[in-house]
């Protein structure tokens, strides 16, 4: 039987990747004491070394919010023709009773 795959919070992730900057313990006393391959640990903690200094200059919230406004603007542009499709619809179907 086929083993599956454990998620992660990324409260968790955030911790172990930070313990793991801290070098206070290695990379393999982490992994083991935590469970998680250290391989993981360690693509844990360069995604946190890398991307850490965007979280003090606003850049990787300010690219995650334009993101987020560009997806809600193309959903509401589908809403906005699916709800005229449905009027039209509407219509047609109201022409032919039965």
């Amino acid at each position: 039987m086929a083993k599956l795959r454990t998620r992660h919070s990324a409260q968790h992730k955030f911790k172990l990747a930070l313990e793991a900057a801290k070098e206070q313990k290695t990379i393999n006393e982490l992994a083991s004491q935590h469970k998680v391959h250290p391989n993981q640990i360690s693509q844990w903690k360069s995604v946190l070394l890398e991307e850490g200094p965007g979280l003090f200059n606003g850049q990787a919230l300010c690219r995650q919010h334009r993101t987020q406004q560009a997806r809600e603007t193309q959903l509401y542009e589908q809403i906005g023709r699916l709800q005229m499709e449905l009027e039209w619809l509407k219509k047609k179907g109201g022409d032919h009773p039965g």
